[in-house]
């Protein structure tokens, strides 16, 4: 497991700095199921979760949501049947922080069951 789920958010200003993009490569690695995305110009990590039914899903969506008010920090999740597509971002900085892969970490960590 990445040692990213060792960590804890911090707490993220509007002035906080984006993740570097020569240091996109070695988080990225660190969370190898997620991919990069653009929405709107603004960089987002995005994973898509599969599942047996639509109640695991909604269950996955829940546990997610617990780890996100824990954290202090809030993704965006589409829950489908069967599915969860779950992207990470700060919205303060319009942009990736490494809290967004921290809580990318930890999401891996509650699919596997961790």
């Amino acid at each position: 497991m990445s040692e990213l789920t060792q960590q804890s958010c911090e707490a993220c200003r509007a002035d906080a700095p984006r993740v570097a993009d020569e240091q996109m490569p070695e988080l990225l690695a660190q969370v190898p199921e997620w991919m990069l995305v653009d929405s709107d110009g603004v960089k987002q990590l995005q994973r898509l979760y599969s599942f047996e039914n639509f109640d695991r899903a909604l269950a996955f969506t829940n546990e997610v949501g617990a780890l996100a008010e824990e954290q202090g920090h809030h993704p965006a999740l589409l829950t489908e049947w069967g599915k969860v597509t779950v992207n990470w971002w700060s919205h303060k900085i319009k942009g990736l922080h490494k809290n967004d892969f921290i809580m990318a970490a930890k999401t891996d960590q509650l699919y596997l069951g961790g």
